[in-house]
């Protein structure tokens, strides 16, 4: 298939290296022309801008960081659309809110694109490994042509319903997230100030109910002090304020991801934002009576 792939990031780079592992082949541009280096290297073409990505491609995936890059990639001067490619499947893989990717699939529409919101969970290492969850928002057709992409990027790949379900998926991905970290770095933090061994602690958790994914893999990243980004806690603030003004829209009480949010917006504050979300345990032991 003839793929266009824009954002060559820490998540894009490794997810569009994999599809060209699948046989793909691949157009590529990003901001940064170092960026894309590595995929010129593994036999990657290269697009002077978003437009001309979209030359001969069938689909074309973008992997940045907001809602206003989404736009301006797809929508603005030199965007996708003004490519005029007629039938194009567009699919977006950022997290952004909800309403912004139903309000994009709409206007794309008009320009004969059928675009899908499929954002991902499973950071670097699922990008790197081919691993990702994929949740998908957006017709039928368009799923089936953009899927065998996917399965090149990712091991569940869910078609979640129409434009905007994959990222109503994602925000509820980072609900679950943003308070699993949080909460595991809670009950580290909890034992060590109790005098208790937490990786001990942490290995009676694991048997019982309380074991989840976060508890195994970022459990352990927090006892080796390995806060190098995989996810940054910048980002993860952002996911948490679309998931919060997403419940403002809609009147909905989240009391425990508000928390979240309000801790992910201390971490950034406190020049923690570059980091992984995980060291959200250094500011909760900041809180409590000094560093580690």
């Amino acid at each position: 298939m003839n793929i266009g792939f824009i954002g060559l990031g820490i998540m894009g780079r490794p997810m569009a290296l994999n599809l060209l592992a699948g046989g793909h082949r691949l157009r590529v541009w990003a901001r940064r022309a170092e960026s894309m280096k590595p995929l010129l290297d593994a036999g990657a073409s290269a697009a002077s801008g978003p437009a001309e990505v979209a030359i001969d491609a069938e689909v074309v995936i973008s992997m940045v960081a907001d809602a206003p890059d989404v736009e301006q990639i797809w929508l603005g001067e030199g965007g996708v659309a003004r490519a005029g490619r007629n039938g194009l499947v567009g699919v977006d893989m950022s997290t952004i809110r909800p309403a912004a990717a139903r309000d994009i699939a709409e206007r794309l529409r008009g320009a004969g694109i059928d675009f899908l919101d499929a954002p991902v969970s499973g950071g670097e290492v699922g990008a790197t490994a081919a691993t990702l969850s994929i949740m998908v928002g957006g017709s039928a057709a368009a799923f089936a042509i953009a899927e065998p992409a996917f399965r090149c990027m990712g091991k569940n790949i869910v078609h979640v319903g129409d434009s905007g379900a994959g990222q109503v998926a994602k925000a509820a991905n980072q609900i679950v997230t943003g308070v699993g970290v949080l909460t595991v770095a809670e009950a580290l933090n909890f034992a060590a100030k109790s005098g208790v061994d937490p990786a001990r602690v942490r290995e009676a958790l694991l048997g019982g109910f309380a074991y989840s994914k976060i508890l195994e893999n970022h459990g352990q990243r927090m006892l080796d002090r390995n806060f190098k980004p995989g996810f940054k806690s910048w980002m993860h603030q952002k996911d948490m304020n679309i998931v919060m003004q997403s419940a403002h829209e809609l009147g909905l009480c989240l009391p425990a991801a508000a928390a979240a949010a309000q801790m992910f917006n201390a971490m950034v504050g406190s020049g923690l934002g570059e980091e992984d979300s995980i060291a959200i345990l250094k500011l909760l032991e900041q809180l409590s009576g000094g560093d580690h």
